[in-house]
């Protein structure tokens, strides 16, 4: 007689190592030849998703570049700006001299879209004396047309974002900023400065890190000599921002504290002059809605809207679904590099109208207020 049937089950079970359970599980052997960086999952829950179109109100545009090509181009940003409900943008060149002034003439026939902004002038910075050929090119820039300084840049070796000349060796707190930093204020033109990038970039790109695609491409390599750490160049920008009360400081991307934005928040709480912006971050602070909404909401009066990453129409409608829809769990693999699922942070009309219009306002009629 032959063995009772579960006593044939048992023992195939037993010979059977890949057997977890009652149930046989089949190997899939193509899951250890997956690589990271090609993971693209589409999610597959049954959940309302929100067809945003355009910004539920009007929008300035605080960080966006020099993105097109030719005068063709930029007519088609303006067109898709009318689109998308974006009220104005502002052109973060880095750029002095010559090359600034072509750009003031490029954007010039929509002068009621673009503002302009130059950056400082490094040339000679290892000399003495150079703030005053800087500061002369300030004003020159400004009365060309210029009504803000950006993007300016350190991520730890000095200020790096500069046309045609970089002022490595420089950051925003040094003595011989003071300047030009003090002749900004006189003429009421906002500073927008990026200082270090995200926690995620100076932790090791390994499989601890959750943020490991983009830590991977834009890894701070701290051996360097002389390069600051990510706390310190914040500290570098709480001194300029102290130390200059008159100056009005943007810091793009959230001053790179997404994963901690408390570190802004206790910037926020002393110093009535700064404020950020949330350029090329959705990807970062989407991922905790719960927490980035509470700190959005409570800090609503010191957030401008910002993108920083072209003028396609798909990207403008995930960055307003973000903010203005409670929708889970979705991706743009498009846009962000990271393996996190987005959420929206269904934010609340009167922080909506803050940070898309009524803040960028407030600082841009600020610098109009004056007239050299």
């Amino acid at each position: 007689m032959g063995k009772p049937i579960f006593v044939r089950l048992l023992l195939l079970l037993l010979g059977n190592a890949s057997c977890l359970n009652v149930f046989c599980q089949i190997k899939n052997t193509e899951i250890d030849t997956i690589k990271l960086k090609d993971f693209r999952p589409v999610s597959i829950y049954k959940i309302p998703q929100t067809n945003i179109v355009k910004a539920k109100y009007p929008v300035i545009d605080f960080h966006s570049h020099d993105y097109p090509k030719t005068d063709v181009e930029v007519d088609v940003w303006v067109k898709r700006m009318d689109e998308m409900n974006i009220a104005k943008t502002l052109i973060l060149t880095y750029s002095t001299g010559a090359r600034f002034d072509s750009l003031v003439e490029k954007y010039g026939r929509y002068k009621n879209r673009f503002e302009v902004w130059c950056g400082f002038d490094y040339t000679g910075h290892e000399k003495p004396g150079w703030e005053k050929h800087a500061v002369a090119e300030l004003e020159r820039c400004y009365k060309k047309g210029a009504t803000g300084v950006g993007e300016l840049g350190d991520k730890g070796l000095g200020e790096l974002y500069s046309l045609p000349v970089a002022g490595y060796g420089l950051h925003i707190d040094d003595l011989a900023m003071k300047p030009l930093l003090e002749k900004c204020a006189v003429l009421k033109m906002p500073v927008s400065i990026h200082v270090a990038e995200d926690q995620w970039m100076y932790e090791k790109p390994d499989a601890t890190n959750d943020g490991l695609m983009n830590a991977a491409t834009w890894q701070v390599d701290m051996t360097k000599p002389g390069i600051l750490t990510h706390d310190t160049l914040i500290k570098t920008l709480e001194n300029a921002v102290k130390n200059n009360p008159k100056t009005i400081f943007i810091a793009c991307h959230l001053a790179n504290t997404n994963s901690d934005l408390s570190m802004l928040g206790r910037l926020f709480d002393l110093y009535p002059n700064l404020y950020a912006d949330i350029a090329a971050r959705f990807g970062e602070f989407a991922p905790i809605p719960g927490y980035t909404r509470a700190f959005f909401e409570k800090y609503a009066d010191k957030i401008v809207y910002g993108t920083d990453m072209g003028f396609d129409k798909k990207m403008y409608q995930t960055t307003f679904r973000i903010l203005e829809t409670a929708d889970e769990h979705f991706y743009d693999h498009q846009l962000f590099s990271y393996h996190w699922a987005l959420y929206g942070l269904n934010l609340n009309d009167a922080t909506l109208r803050k940070i898309y219009s009524i803040n960028g306002n407030k600082i841009l009629n600020h610098s109009k207020q004056n007239k050299l």
